[in-house]
């Protein structure tokens, strides 16, 4: 099998999994990208644009890519150029999920787009091992998310332009085994009410922008109030963010990223009040990526 194509130049957004109740199964994209390229090449893989430890077999990007090729028969030897890295590393905002969905993609399109879109989604979710980033990294928007016999399945809903959506990024990591490490074997059954009665009306309160609809469905009991510990002077940043004018406040994904909604513009504010807070905090306004991921010229 030959590619149609010499190199491909493919755009993967930002992600926020859970969105409060949510949990592992509820994601949205934003308009903060990474940028790949892919150039099959006669033997091996080199990839630049990354620190040396990372340019093995081991990166997820060449893991997903060499996974498509492996199952339509084509040729795994690849060179993969890091062009942009605007997702910060480990702080739940699906840096992995990027550079699943890139090397998936870009194989993919280079040979002819034999599989499908589902198809593709599969073999990123076995990779990163739940959905709930790969589902918006790949279709954009706001997604759902289950698996069922061993397969994700996903639904797409619209996102409300009335919704503002500010980041608020520290300088430190929370480790995605040392977030999940810290929940429990077991919950209580009014908690898993609590959620999941949230979770029924999370799409429709953000498709339809409905403020007060928000600020319920968005609050969690199954992961936020024992990952707290993780977080650095979280409890100062979120009420800096309710006194600015936030209508909910979340943790991203498993952090050290937290997310808020507001009915309006707060980053400038919300930035003056948290400059002089320990740990690096910055807050960044950033919109819905409709698009997910695409190739780009």
């Amino acid at each position: 099998m030959k590619p149609i194509m010499e190199k491909i130049k493919v755009q993967v957004p930002a992600t926020s999994a859970n969105l409060g109740s949510g949990f592992d199964c509820a994601g949205l994209a934003y308009d903060l990208y990474n940028v790949f390229e892919f150039e099959p090449i006669d033997e091996g893989l080199i990839i630049d644009g990354c620190d040396e430890k990372y340019a093995n077999k081991d990166n997820p990007a060449y893991a997903a890519y060499s996974a498509v090729c492996k199952k339509i028969g084509a040729p795994v030897s690849v060179k993969i150029t890091i062009l942009e890295t605007n997702v910060p590393v480990s702080r739940g905002l699906g840096s992995s999920a990027t550079l699943i969905c890139a090397g998936a993609y870009a194989a993919n399109r280079l040979y002819g787009q034999p599989l499908s879109w589902d198809e593709v989604f599969e073999i990123c979710t076995e990779i990163e091992g739940h959905p709930d980033n790969v589902a918006p990294a790949l279709f954009g928007s706001f997604c759902t998310s289950l698996i069922t016999n061993g397969k994700p399945r996903t639904v797409r809903f619209e996102v409300s332009p009335k919704i503002h959506f500010t980041v608020l990024i520290p300088n430190f990591e929370v480790k995605t085994r040392d977030a999940r490490s810290v929940l429990p074997h077991e919950i209580e059954r009014d908690d898993a009410i609590y959620n999941m009665s949230r979770i029924a009306l999370l799409p429709y309160a953000f498709e339809k922008g409905d403020f007060d609809l928000l600020k319920v469905v968005t609050r969690d009991r199954l992961h936020q109030k024992y990952r707290k510990k993780l977080f650095k002077n979280i409890d100062d940043i979120k009420k800096q963010a309710y006194e600015c004018g936030a209508i909910s406040f979340m943790i991203s994904g498993a952090g050290s990223t937290c997310l808020c909604l507001s009915e309006r513009s707060i980053e400038k504010e919300l930035n003056e009040k948290i400059s002089a807070l320990p740990n690096g905090w910055v807050a960044k306004e950033l919109r819905i990526s409709v698009n997910g991921t695409r190739e780009v010229l």
